[in-house]
């Protein structure tokens, strides 16, 4: 479908300065996710895409042509709102075939867009129906069938899942999921403070913090190696912990003094190192009970414990650090216990100054 290119884009109103900097390809047929705290930018970057904000610096570049100025009508693009915004007094198939109708195109060929739209979102049996008999679900699917039915270059999500209950979200994720299985060279970018939309949809995730980009990456490669304690913080959920210590050995593997114990990280340090303050990373599913008379890595009193079936949440009170382990099964049975903690050298993490220590891949 369409490659896209943003250098050195940036986003002001006024004197306030929203975004900056923002370097980023995305080649056709991948499915990149935006995500951010509130008030980062996501949806205004992916508005400037759309046209819909102008760009204030750099350049946007679709298929290698600029589009700062191209109007959003010209751009090849569609997209669909956290808002359905159908039309309450037209059916599906004609909410489907409206701007196809604005474009002056053929009976003929919005017929066959709008059976094609529906046969894709499997929603065949509900062209005839107001979108008043519709579930929170199906609007939803209308609104990007509208999309479909055009043809796009690029398909843009903003927040398409925001007012949809829990089991809906989960639902029209997973179609969201099949219908770009079912596109495999259409380009989506998404927007969503939903980690786990990020986690399952994303070919690539951006992180956006501080008004720009904070780190690009696989999923999987956010989760595993974050680059700053930003995002080791961000991607995953609960939060990944963060340990304040001091690295008193070096070598192929660290040894960090905390203050409930000590921990070995698979991460190279030189002798410089040693004495330096650092926060040692865990996330609260890497966590496992020590063995007996093990110092591990952090010991604490269990304060609440939350059951969830397959896993059990457990918070501590530290005096000031909070610090959750996620555990197998349930494990009621700790609160109010003194826990030690440990975890795999492997899975650790440390960072300084806010950034890993960890080698960057390659």
């Amino acid at each position: 479908m369409a490659d896209l290119c943003l250098r050195d884009v940036a986003k002001s109103y006024g004197a306030v300065e929203v975004l900056k900097d923002i370097d980023l390809d995305i080649q056709t047929g991948e499915l990149i996710v935006f995500v951010g705290p509130s008030g980062c930018g996501k949806s205004t970057l992916l508005r400037m895409i759309a046209g819909l904000e102008r760009i204030s610096g750099g350049t946007l570049e679709i298929d290698g042509q600029v589009m700062n100025d191209v109007p959003p009508a010209q751009r090849g693009i569609a997209m669909v709102f956290q808002s359905y915004a159908l039309y309450p007094h037209m059916t599906v198939r004609e909410n489907m075939a409206f701007a196809l109708r604005l474009a002056k195109k053929s009976r003929a060929e919005i017929e066959e867009a709008v059976n094609n739209a529906a046969r894709i979102l499997q929603l065949d049996p509900y062209l005839d129906r107001l979108p008043k008999a519709l579930s929170g679900g199906q609007r939803q699917r209308v609104a990007i069938g509208r999309a479909i039915v055009r043809d796009p270059k690029v398909y843009l999500f903003d927040e398409p899942l925001s007012n949809l209950d829990a089991a809906l979200r989960v639902a029209t994720r997973i179609e969201i999921a099949q219908l770009k299985e079912s596109m495999p060279d259409s380009t989506m970018i998404y927007v969503t403070h939903d980690q786990v939309e990020a986690m399952t949809l994303a070919s690539r995730i951006v992180v956006l913090a501080d008004k720009g980009i904070a780190q690009v990456g696989t999923p999987l490669e956010l989760y595993h190696a974050p680059r700053t304690e930003f995002v080791a913080q961000f991607i995953g959920s609960p939060a990944m912990n963060l340990l304040p210590g001091e690295i008193v050995e070096t070598g192929e593997e660290t040894v960090v003094k905390l203050k409930g114990g000590t921990a070995r990280v698979a991460v190279p340090t030189d002798a410089g190192q040693k004495g330096r303050r650092v926060n040692l990373g865990v996330r609260p599913e890497d966590f496992r009970l020590a063995g007996n008379g093990d110092a591990g890595a952090y010991t604490g009193r269990v304060e609440i414990t939350e059951a969830l079936g397959e896993v059990t949440l457990l918070y501590f009170d530290t005096g000031g650090d909070n610090v959750i382990a996620k555990l197998p099964g349930t494990r009621a049975e700790l609160r109010g216990q003194q826990v030690t903690l440990d975890a795999d050298p492997a899975e650790l993490h440390l960072f300084a100054d806010g950034k890993s220590l960890r080698p960057a891949a390659g």
